[in-house]
């Protein structure tokens, strides 16, 4: 019994050394070598990950293969329960001119050869972000940091079109806000949403609300009373309301 144990007890030590020698290597920054990784190293798909370099083996042809994908075209995001926020996040259901494609490199939406800046976007004069009493001062407050982050660079901090990118010279033509008060608030949205003139689409780096939030702070640039009343969701009529999507036209394909 006693010969039994000792031999026992000397194959265990005999494997726990060959384990933690076999774990060493020379390579002073390596962590040794990995038993079954699969229990911490997570082999699921992730994004902005270069799989051309899996676990020390180089990939060629998945070398900085893009991994972070779009969304299905048409596909709708998950927002919640609160049916207000949900209405406001759906995707927009006018669509931006053919053109787009060449001159703002628009990818991933429905086109049409309609000019819907002048037409659908024009017409659409109710932020449906609405402004109250109780959230205009959040409203301005984000505003004022989405504009600052985002717009102050070109159209300067007062919205006067001389933000540092104009006055280096690096852009020309930039607006000033205050002679644009004709446009309706769908027109600001798209100008943003999908990009004007030398101007880039936003609509991948700001979601709507945030896109409507800066219409709003915009609007004060334009009338320094702008939210004194609260009733200001539309810069014309209220009658004239646009729904927010789920009244949609049904030649319109969703699209984020």
């Amino acid at each position: 019994m006693k010969i039994t144990f000792r031999l026992v007890g000397g194959f265990l030590m005999t494997a726990a050394a060959v384990i933690v020698m076999g774990s060493c290597v020379s390579d002073k920054d390596s962590s040794g070598l990995e038993y079954m990784p699969d229990m911490y190293r997570s082999p699921a798909i992730e994004p902005y990950v270069d799989y051309g370099e899996i676990r020390g083996r180089q990939v060629s042809e998945l070398k900085e293969q893009l991994s972070a994908m779009h969304p299905p075209l048409g596909t709708v995001p998950y927002y919640g329960t609160n049916e207000e926020e949900v209405r406001l996040m759906l995707p927009w259901n006018i669509r931006p001119n053919v053109e787009f494609k060449s001159t703002h490199g628009l990818t991933g939406y429905e086109f049409t050869k309609e000019n819907t800046y002048e037409t659908q976007a024009k017409n659409l004069v109710v932020n449906p972000y609405t402004l109250t009493e109780e959230n205009q001062e959040y409203i301005f407050k984000e505003g004022k940091r989405l504009y600052t982050n985002n717009c102050a660079h070109c159209h300067g901090e007062k919205g006067d079109g001389n933000g540092p990118m104009m006055v280096n010279g690096t852009f020309t033509g930039v607006p000033n806000y205050a002679d644009k008060k004709a446009l309706s608030n769908g027109q600001l949205f798209y100008s943003i949403y999908y990009g004007k003139g030398a101007m880039g689409a936003h609509a991948s780096l700001l979601n709507k609300r945030e896109i409507w939030t800066l219409v709003h702070y915009i609007r004060k640039f334009q009338n320094k009373d702008y939210g004194a009343d609260t009733q200001v969701g539309s810069s014309t009529n209220d009658e004239d309301r646009e729904p927010l999507g789920d009244e949609m036209d049904e030649d319109a394909t969703l699209q984020g």
